[in-house]
This record gives structure tokens, C-alpha cells and sequence, in this order.
């Protein structure tokens, strides 16, 4: 037991959402509104956030949670923070918690960086000699020397996370707990925020819990994922199997009709994207090494020389992975389709689409980011010794093992 950092037993958190309830200003708004509509009965109703959620979390271990927005991630990090009450069940933590859930959670508008410092030192328990031998650290990570006597409230929200993460990760904590709000940073921050977790981790022993709807900064950080549905648990193992279950379920809901913006005072419109199997099945996952094909619909509101189309995908950190285009062609005002091919292995994950169009080599309408495919973890015919963190593609080759003479 005693290398055991967070216990969860049957955690359950229940709101009472209410309906039909009036607010009035005064007395005679409500006398007035009562004679005229009568006394409305005010409805309640119960909304399970958790329910019977079990699990342990060993001491260094960094773990991520995972789920769909308002699967109950957030409300069970506030829970093991201790902001917001249980319901039910039982939850121990061995060692003093250090979070970091909000934009300025813990920080005081009207006082400055370096007096949020010794704020945020003092609740966490520490000593003022303790945080003087921390200062010079968190300062320099946080990046924030020439703002450091300016009042909080001034900063922008970037400044804020990089400063709050500098101090939750810097003064001392057994347990490290971080939601989504590292997002708000820049790129190279968000990957600095991510080697500080595995060093402290590492180095410290220090427990980290991690919510993030980036998978790939879940499967780097994290040794196990906790999947959350509808505040249940879904899974609990090896973080690599664990996303790949959550992808699976997402693509399950994902439309294979992808319809795409109009933009303002575009002479082209790309209107939908479908995808589908090669045989023509509407379907929005497979399997790696699996061909499928992706129908662009776009439009031209005048005549047009040398229209290109394009189709392009990237992965969940932006990277751009490959870009089908069609052939130059001159075309009147119309409605247009062009089909791409996919045949490429690439590993599993999630991916997103970028669609182009383009007269002359100058576009005339680009959208980045639109619709998802989901690659799964298991191959097609035969499946690797591992899918996850192999690079993009997966390779097909597979060469026989010879004996030297």
C-alpha cells in the first residue's frame, strides 16, 4: 500500500440541476409575474458527472485521462484536488497535491508574479526558505523576468499558464496534477510543460495525473491511461491500447460526410468531403495499411483557368503528412467532384484534413483542420509488433531472418 500515491473507490459526483426557476428584481416583478403566469413548480433534476469510479495511481507513476468532453475528466481532477466535494466513495492521496486545473487557479489578480509565487508556496505547505531556493528556477522557466512585478491581472493567458505550471512543477509536491489548461500555451512551451512532467517524474518520484486531448502528448508522457465515458470507466491499461479504444469510439460517431465552410468573398467553395472504403461503404476508421478513398464536391461561381483541388492530411500535432492534388484543369462556373486515393500505412492515430483550391497557382479557398480520419492499431493482413511510435507510415517490408554463415 505504501507505493500507492492516489486511491479512488466508487467516486461519485451528482449535481441538482434545476428548471423552470424565475429571478425577479423585485417584489412586484414577482408579485406581478405569479398573478399573471401563476406559481410555476420548479423542476430538479439529478446529473451524474462520476458514478462508481475505481482506481489506483502508484507513487512516480505519470498516468493520463483521457474521454470526450464532459466525460468527467475535469470534475474528477477537482475532486482529487480537493476544490470540489464527492458525493460518494472514498479517495486517499499519499503526499501533498499540486495542481494546476484553471487559468490563474490559485493566483491573486491584485498581486504580482513574484508575490503569487510565495502565495502559491505558502499553500502548498512550503517554507519561505524553500521557495527562495525554487524562485530563481521558476522564474526562469516561466519566462516572465520583465513582467515579474506586475500585478497577475495584467497578464495575458499564456503568461499566466507558463508562470502557474512553473510553480506547480518547481515547489515541492508528491503529486502532480494537470488538466487540459496547458493548451492555452504556445507550442514550445507545451513541449517544455511536457519534459518537465517526465523529469520531475523521473527524478523526484513525483506522481503525475495528466488530462489532455492531445494523444500524442498522452502516449509520449504517460505509462498507463484511465478512459472515461459518460463518468464511468471505460479502461484502464497501457496508455497505447487505451487510445486506441478511445479512437475507435470516437470514430464510431464521426461523420463520414465532412461539410466544409464557406468563406466570404471566395471565388470557389469545397462544400463536402466524404470518405469511404474502396468498395464505396461510408466509413470514417481504418485499418492500418487499409486503402480507402476520399470524394471532394467544390463549386466555381465564375469561369476559372488552371483549377487545382487538393486534399491534404496531418496529425494531431499539425504536422503535415501527405497532400493528394488533381490535375490542372480549365473549367466553367459550376459544380465539380474530384477522388483521391489513400494507400499509405500510416501508424495509428487520429487525423485531420486540409482542402485547397487553387487558379494559377494562386488559391482561392483553403481550410485547414476540418473532419477526422481515425487510423486503428491493428493492422491489415498482418499486424506489426507495434503500431504506436513507429513514425507516420508503418512499414510493409518484412525481410526473412537469415543465419550468417
Amino acid at each position: 500500500m505504501n507505493d500507492i500515491a492516489i486511491s479512488a473507490r466508487s467516486v461519485g459526483k451528482s449535481y441538482t440541476i434545476v428548471h423552470n426557476i424565475q429571478k425577479h428584481t423585485t417584489l412586484g416583478e414577482a408579485i406581478v409575474h405569479n398573478l399573471r403566469y401563476g406559481f410555476r413548480r420548479v423542476e430538479k433534476e439529478t446529473f451524474q458527472a462520476l458514478d462508481d469510479v475505481s482506481f489506483d495511481i502508484m507513487r512516480g507513476e505519470v498516468a493520463g485521462i483521457i474521454g470526450r468532453n464532459g466525460a468527467g475528466k475535469s470534475t474528477l481532477l477537482k475532486i482529487l484536488s480537493r476544490i470540489t466535494p464527492l458525493t460518494r466513495g472514498e479517495i486517499d492521496l499519499h503526499g501533498r497535491v499540486g495542481s494546476l486545473l484553471e487559468v490563474g487557479t490559485g493566483f491573486h489578480p491584485e498581486l504580482t508574479g513574484r508575490e503569487n509565487i510565495f502565495l502559491n508556496g505558502a499553500i502548498l505547505g512550503m517554507s519561505r526558505r524553500e521557495i527562495v531556493e525554487k524562485f530563481d528556477e521558476i522564474v526562469a522557466f516561466a519566462e516572465v523576468e520583465q513582467f515579474l512585478d506586475t500585478p497577475v491581472k495584467r497578464y495575458s493567458s499564456g503568461m499566466y499558464v507558463r508562470l502557474a505550471f512553473a510553480v506547480a512543477a518547481h515547489l515541492r509536491s508528491d503529486i502532480l496534477i494537470v488538466d487540459e489548461v496547458l493548451a492555452v500555451g504556445d507550442i514550445s512551451f507545451q513541449k517544455k510543460c511536457l519534459g518537465k512532467m517526465g523529469d520531475v517524474s523521473r527524478e523526484k518520484g513525483t506522481t503525475v495525473l495528466f488530462v489532455s486531448h492531445n494523444m500524442a502528448a498522452v502516449r509520449t508522457l504517460c505509462t498507463r491511461a484511465i478512459l472515461l465515458k459518460e463518468g464511468r470507466v471505460q479502461a484502464i491499461g497501457e496508455t497505447g491500447s487505451v487510445i486506441t479504444q478511445y479512437l475507435s469510439s470516437c470514430s464510431d460517431e464521426m461523420r463520414t460526410a465532412i461539410e466544409l465552410p464557406l468563406l466570404e468573398g471566395s471565388e470557389a467553395r469545397a462544400s463536402e468531403l466524404r470518405l469511404a472504403t474502396f468498395d464505396g461503404k461510408p466509413q470514417s476508421q481504418f485499418l492500418i495499411g487499409e486503402p480507402w478513398k476520399l470524394h471532394l464536391e467544390f463549386e466555381l461561381n465564375r469561369d476559372t483557368t488552371h483549377v487545382i483541388a487538393a486534399v491534404g492530411l496531418r496529425n494531431i500535432e499539425g504536422m503535415p503528412l501527405i497532400t493528394w492534388w488533381s490535375a490542372p484543369a480549365d473549367l466553367r462556373a459550376g459544380r465539380y467532384a474530384v477522388e483521391f486515393h489513400c494507400h499509405f500505412p500510416f501508424s495509428a492515430g487520429e487525423l485531420n484534413f486540409v482542402i485547397g483550391i487553387s487558379s494559377n497557382e494562386r488559391p482561392i479557398y483553403y481550410v485547414e483542420g476540418v473532419g477526422a480520419v481515425t487510423i486503428c492499431e491493428i493492422a491489415q493482413g498482418e499486424q506489426p509488433l507495434r503500431a504506436s511510435d513507429t513514425g507516420i507510415l508503418v512499414s510493409s517490408e518484412r525481410p526473412e531472418i537469415f543465419l550468417r554463415p
